[in-house]
């Protein structure tokens, strides 16, 4: 997808410099390449591949779900494909992440219901500042979460409408909590030969593709991006390297890949594939729920890893 076909797109200008491109609103010239951004603003940026462990709710329980078979019916879960459900609460898994002095991890309440908003809240009271949370965020309530003690809010289908980015509704998210605490999803599925971003529960695509002006064009609104390999999450089939090695080469922001990790391995492919740039989380093949990938090793790994001068 070009710029042209974003929201408010009468006031974009199609540069010949992929770089450069206009904001809208009497916004200045933005230059994204080849400089990256960094929340510290240092001239040195230390990139390294972490761990970010996660927390998946539903229904005010931990479980990890095949995320392409979550819908919006009413009828029932009758096709959700559940992989695990824990008996540890929320918060529990928290104070282990706590524990272990792992940061950046991602709390997602896969159901819009009180009991998973309860156990969040119960996770964020647990490690306030370690945590992010997302699931159902949207202006009204983003700064509730940051005063509960997330470090950032994660959103997707709150900023796409239509099939595009409601423009509007990002600059009030930004403005609601900060672009520093701002955490864009583009959990995504191959369409054809390129990735196209997927929002209500993963299961409608959007007419945005993942490419270098989009990364570039989001990136002035949000701290991090959050991409689920959606194709292959929860199933444990081996991660979407392809998408791997397009998040290395062209994301300007810190970003998280999701998806298909089954062995200490394909840690290593990440870290290779993105270049050092794209760190990793890991749900369904962990030992902590339920599968036979050590948590303790994954752990192990991530403190092994030496920070790279960029």
């Amino acid at each position: 997808m070009s710029i042209q076909n974003f929201k408010a797109s009468s006031v974009w200008k199609d540069l010949t410099e992929p770089s450069t491109f206009y904001a809208p609103r009497k916004m200045k010239l933005v230059h994204t390449a080849p400089r990256l951004f960094h929340r510290n603003r240092r001239l040195t940026i230390q990139c390294g591949v972490r761990f970010r462990p996660c927390i998946d709710i539903h229904k005010g329980k931990v479980k990890q779900i095949v995320g392409s078979t979550l819908t919006d019916s009413k009828e029932g879960d009758s096709s959700l494909i559940t992989n695990y459900e824990s008996d540890k609460s929320a918060a529990e898994y928290a104070k282990m992440y706590k524990d272990d002095e792992l940061t950046g991890g991602h709390v997602i309440m896969l159901g819009a219901d009180p009991l998973s908003e309860s156990a969040a809240i119960e996770a964020l009271h647990a490690y306030p500042g370690g945590l992010q949370v997302g699931g159902g965020i949207n202006s009204s309530n983003a700064l509730s979460y940051i005063n509960e003690g997330a470090s950032h809010v994660i959103v997707t289908s709150y900023v796409f409408k239509n099939g595009v980015v409601d423009f509007e509704r990002l600059k009030e998210l930004a403005n609601a909590v900060g672009k520093q605490r701002l955490v864009l999803d583009l959990s995504c599925r191959k369409k054809g030969d390129r990735y196209a971003v997927v929002t209500d529960r993963w299961q409608k695509f959007t007419d945005v593709y993942l490419d270098q002006k989009v990364l570039d064009f989001l990136a002035n609104y949000a701290d991090e991006f959050l991409v689920h390999g959606v194709d292959v999450e929860g199933k444990k089939l081996g991660i979407d390297e392809e998408l791997v090695e397009l998040l290395g080469k062209q994301s300007p922001i810190p970003v998280t890949y999701a998806g298909g990790v089954t062995v200490m391995a394909d840690l290593e492919r990440i870290k290779i594939a993105g270049r050092g740039r794209v760190d990793v989380t890991v749900g369904s093949a962990l030992d902590i729920f339920g599968g036979n990938l050590s948590y303790k090793d994954v752990v192990t790994w991530h403190s092994q890893q030496e920070p790279l001068a960029v």
